[in-house]
């Protein structure tokens, strides 16, 4: 029986190392978006999560490490982020990719067999984890970074405080709160954080468990 590994996030500029791995990744499972700049790779991104993401550092419009941070920014950490690069495999450029969220760094030229064992070994990391908070229909539409950014809301923490703690920018959490009540056809962060607690989005904190 075959296993249905999701899609990978193909992001790189180099025409030829794309169709080499969407050759050998297919032959494993996987199906392959194809995308050759940072700004499609966001956008392919947002109109379905991958399961993975396949990334150069090297990107004609932006850097690699500023789409990892752009999608951690908005799927959170449980979205396996792998950099691939053909010049930039130094040790300060691994130590950069993995500070900025990188799961994984490999260089140029990528050995097939290597490439699928890390993909289905983060993969599978990734679901199990996912699966560990069951979520109804209408908590499915928030995506993972906002449900954490939710979660804080639900635990009293201000705009700046979340930033600090999901080391985003506030902007970012402005953007992801306006997203929370949109979703939740709510008017308020306040009623978000109601409707939050009275469908079981989050889980109560102590401190609040112990409010009269």
């Amino acid at each position: 029986m075959s296993v249905d590994w999701g899609y990978i996030l193909l992001v790189d500029a180099d025409a030829r190392f794309r169709a080499f791995v969407s050759l050998h990744v297919a032959r494993a499972g996987f199906t392959v978006t194809e995308a050759t700049t940072g700004g499609h790779a966001i956008e392919a991104a947002r109109e379905e999560r991958p399961s993975l993401v396949l990334l150069d550092v090297a990107l004609p419009d932006v850097n690699g490490f500023e789409v990892c941070q752009r999608l951690r920014d908005e799927f959170g950490d449980d979205l396996p982020i792998v950099f691939v690069s053909g010049e930039r495999t130094g040790p300060l450029d691994r130590a950069a990719g993995f500070l900025v969220g990188g799961d994984d760094y490999l260089g140029k030229p990528v050995e097939p067999d290597e490439l699928l064992a890390r993909a289905r070994r983060l993969v599978s990391r990734s679901r199990r984890g996912r699966a560990s908070w069951p979520r109804t229909p209408r908590q499915a539409a928030l995506t993972d970074r906002e449900l954490e950014v939710l979660q804080l809301l639900a635990e009293g923490m201000s705009s700046k405080v979340i930033a600090r703690e999901l080391v985003i920018a506030p902007k970012t959490v402005a953007s992801h709160v306006q997203h929370v009540i949109a979703k939740l056809g709510v008017h308020s962060r306040a009623e978000a954080v109601a409707v939050a607690y009275r469908e079981g989005y989050v889980r109560a904190t102590t401190a609040a468990a112990n409010e009269p």
